[in-house]
């Protein structure tokens, strides 16, 4: 009979075997296609390890560059306490940070904010030109769509650029009657001040001075508020000082507007206030946001950008030259919805030998409305006559009025204006006008040679199959990133800040997008391979010997096995 071994010293926790990390991760992980990624990248010439000699050591900036890539791929966006804690308890952490104690959250955020803020873009540029050439992604087709993201700011303390531009003006008026005054006063010291229709903060400053040396006030000493009687000298300074600091808001307000948005958030000074599609105040209140742009090429982000404007059209030119940027050409088909569709837009396209694919305002129905596009009382189905006239449907001839630059365009286009020489009397005036006077319309030829362009490429197949592929490809890509993963408002504060966040967002779709196509592949391999043996029971030797080598070029075995 054998005596049993005592267990009072074993427990389920103690040590065990292996000790090497990399073992118990599964090989189909997208940890290691992360790794595959990057190692094929070098990642030195974005830290700044080697470049400090003095100071404590820091933290290994691969090992953090990693760990947050890897988080973003995972997860979309992550905190960086989040991150803080998968180091803690995610085996997968562990093994990225190579034997590295846990960082904590503010050396992730001190990382992230003084080293990739100003390298995310060729951190991106990097990762899709690795991705690109293995997957042989097509670059010459780019499907473009925006999206306002909600700003992490106030939604109640805004600033409008034209009511600052109307307070501006009357605070003049009050200012040139405050002058007024001061100069009946100063009257018996024989000077006079300038009044003006405009003043400038430092005219009015100087004015003050002068008028304090004049009246000999005291205006450091003198007391102010309930019980204390002001003289009209010190009234009139209190006011003129008020209409200054006044201005000097107002003036700073605009100036933080800049010339191309109309208003901006007290609290992220970035952000412009837009109409969102979805508005959870219930009240169609505009919302401080952001535009973001994607274009899209084979399901992954090729390019994306960060603007302030409300409108997609003020959007594509700088798309498109930072896709140049990147790729070193533009893409040949850019594929957009009728928010790009403009006669500068249309112009760059033809200027940069890029075909038009991108949608006007009126494409619906000037492709599928018979009644509109036959309508004869539109201005650009008159007939034009010899003398370059054109003529309405009453045979009335439209006289050049003058011509007009085109608003925000760069390359000196005008339209020009027509007026009808009489309208009165007309049996066609109910259905031509609504106007009292003669019927005024304004013509571009060359934007309605641009649309019929587009009419030709977007009805064709080809346009059918592109614009098929664009409402799957970047729509599809906008609502992965803000319902699939959760990203539906912005976390941090300002344009730089949020160009970190959208730029690791990007990193993150683009390897979670390459992983899961490598294990689409290999799933696709496992289950063709297992066809063909089932068929090569049945003798059917020829299709196999024949398909399976054609099928191991495009499939890649050496990471995820059958």
């Amino acid at each position: 009979m054998t005596k049993k071994v005592p267990q009072e010293y074993y427990n389920t926790y103690q040590l065990k075997l292996p000790l090497e990390i990399s073992t118990i991760i599964d090989i189909t992980d997208p940890v290691y296609s992360l790794c595959e990624v990057l190692d094929h990248i070098d990642l030195n010439k974005y830290l700044t390890s080697g470049k400090r000699r003095t100071g404590r050591p820091r933290y290994d900036e691969e090992a953090l560059l990693r760990i947050i890539l890897f988080a973003f791929m995972e997860d979309g966006y992550v905190s960086t306490r989040k991150i803080e804690k998968l180091c803690r308890t995610d085996i997968r952490y562990m093994w990225l940070l190579n034997d590295n104690p846990p960082p904590s959250h503010m050396t992730i955020a001190n990382f992230m904010n003084n080293v990739l803020k100003e390298n995310i873009e060729e951190i991106f540029a990097d990762i899709n030109a690795y991705i690109f050439e293995e997957k042989s992604v097509d670059t010459n087709h780019c499907y473009i769509d925006g999206t306002k993201i909600e700003a992490n700011a106030n939604k109640y303390s805004w600033v409008w650029k034209k009511s600052c531009q109307k307070n501006i003006q009357k605070v003049f008026l009050k200012v040139t009657d405050v002058l007024s005054q001061m100069n009946e006063i100063i009257a018996v010291y024989r000077v006079k001040f300038e009044s003006r229709e405009e003043y400038a903060v430092e005219y009015l400053e100087e004015l003050l001075q002068h008028f304090v040396k004049l009246c000999n006030l005291d205006t450091n000493t003198v007391k102010r508020g309930r019980g204390h009687h002001k003289s009209p000298e010190l009234r009139l300074y209190d006011n003129l000082l008020e209409y200054i600091n006044r201005l000097k808001k107002y003036s700073e307000h605009i100036y933080i507007c800049g010339d191309n948005r109309n208003s901006y958030s007290k609290t992220d000074h970035d952000a412009t206030f837009m109409r969102m599609k979805k508005d959870y105040m219930g009240n169609d209140q505009l919302l401080p946001a952001y535009n973001v742009q994607f274009g899209v090429c084979d399901e992954y982000i090729a390019v994306y950008d960060v603007k302030q404007f409300a409108s997609d059209m003020d959007c594509f030119v700088p798309l498109m030259e930072k896709f140049n940027n990147i790729y070193g050409k533009y893409p040949k088909y850019p594929v957009a919805d009728a928010g790009y569709g403009s006669f500068n837009n249309y112009l760059y396209c033809e200027e940069h030998e890029m075909e038009k694919y991108m949608k006007f305002t009126m494409y619906e129905k000037a492709s599928n409305d018979k009644k509109y596009i036959e309508d004869p009382y539109r201005a650009v189905n008159f007939p034009i006559d010899d003398e370059g006239c054109p003529v309405c449907p009453n045979n009335k001839k439209f006289h050049y009025l003058y011509s007009r630059p085109i608003k925000g365009n760069k390359y000196g286009r005008t339209e020009e204006f027509y007026q009808c020489e009489d309208c009165t009397a007309c049996p066609h005036k109910e259905k031509c006008c609504k106007c009292k006077g003669n019927r005024i319309i304004r013509l571009n030829e060359e934007l309605s040679q641009f649309h019929q362009e587009v009419l030709g490429n977007l009805n064709c197949i080809h346009g059918a199959l592109l614009r098929m592929n664009r409402s799957i490809q970047s729509e599809g890509a906008n609502g992965i990133i803000k319902w699939n993963r959760s990203y539906t408002r912005v976390r941090r504060r300002g344009l730089k800040a949020l160009n970190l966040e959208i730029g690791l967002i990007c990193c993150g779709f683009n390897l979670h997008k390459f992983h899961l196509k490598k294990k689409f592949l290999a799933f696709a391999a496992r289950v063709f391979y297992k066809i063909i043996l089932f068929k090569t029971e049945k003798n059917y030797f020829s299709v196999g010997v024949f398909v399976i080598p054609c099928f191991q070029q495009f499939c890649t075995f050496s990471l995820f096995t059958f």
